[in-house]
């Protein structure tokens, strides 16, 4: 494949992952390659061009966010609240986003056996996230004088940003809400105030 040709294969597959993404949210739930390539007007079978099965469409998805995440974690790797901001608003600004590619990750980790290779480049997507933001976690923690190990910091900050995206997408407690900004906020406080709280314990 020419230089030129593989240029043009890369920039469709883009747009499809593209259109793949706003479907997907737009709807909250599956869509179909039929309905992809009606929204892209090209043939179904350009699609299979680039992907086996809507499956490995999802999991590329799932890899597209994750490796967005790892850029948040190589830009603000100095700087841990600033980073725990930032990666923190990625998700809860785009709850529904958020929500929907962990249940379709969990969908796909149970149920596919046949992407194996995706699997393991979505996995090395996020050790490499970790490892940009190990130091500065493990700084960060010291100078708290933390207990906390910075597996479970790390998990806590995931928990409480996912907790929050559930909340910021549910249209039942939406009605509840009262700012959602200052609700956004204080998630981010909450997560950045709790490593001074904890004790060793005997």
């Amino acid at each position: 494949m020419s230089s030129i040709r593989q240029q043009n294969f890369l920039l469709r597959k883009e747009k499809i992952l593209a259109m793949a993404e706003i479907l997907l949210l737009e709807n909250n739930q599956d869509i179909t390659l039929g309905e992809l390539a009606l929204e892209l007007d090209i043939a179904k079978g350009t699609i299979y061009k680039h992907f086996k099965s809507k499956n490995q469409l999802y999991l590329e998805l799932i890899i597209l966010n994750e490796q967005r995440l790892l850029e948040i974690s190589k830009k603000y790797n100095h700087d841990m609240k600033t980073y725990v901001s930032q990666y923190m608003l990625y998700n809860m600004l785009n709850s529904n986003r958020t929500i929907l590619l962990h249940v379709i990750e969990e969908k796909l980790t149970n149920n596919e056996r046949k992407l194996k290779d995706l699997f393991d480049v979505l996995y090395q997507v996020r050790e490499e996230r970790i490892i940009k933001i190990k130091d500065m976690t493990g700084a960060y923690l010291q100078a708290l004088e933390s207990a906390m190990s910075i597996r479970d910091y790390l998990s806590y900050i995931w928990t409480v940003t996912y907790g929050a995206s559930l909340l910021l997408n549910s249209s039942h407690y939406q009605k509840a809400i009262g700012s959602r900004e200052r609700l956004i906020k204080l998630y981010i406080n909450q997560a950045l105030m709790t490593p001074d709280k904890i004790t060793s314990v005997e």
